[in-house]
């Protein structure tokens, strides 16, 4: 099993639609550990850690969203493993 970690940014219609309570419930369900917060710019930044494949599925549902969100796009950059654990809303 190999580990990935991923920093994301979502931009577009993010904030005030449950992104960040959605992606702390897929994230813990996928095994994921990081983070993710609003950014005052209004986009959501968020680190997912885990099982390479996992780390992946989240980062493309990252490009969907919760029911309500409009995303605009997404940026995605590989980092090295820093060993996180658990998964929680900043």
């Amino acid at each position: 099993m190999s580990r990935a970690r991923m920093r994301v940014r979502v931009r577009g219609r993010v904030q005030g639609v449950f992104f960040r309570a959605e992606t702390r419930a897929r994230a813990e369900s996928l095994g994921l550990a990081g983070w993710v917060r609003n950014a005052a710019d209004g986009s959501v930044e968020a680190i997912f850690e885990g099982e390479a494949e996992r780390v992946e599925s989240m980062v493309e549902w990252c490009r969907r969203g919760p029911d309500g969100a409009i995303v605009e796009g997404v940026e995605a950059l590989a980092e090295e493993p820093a060993g996180e654990s658990g998964f929680r809303v900043r």
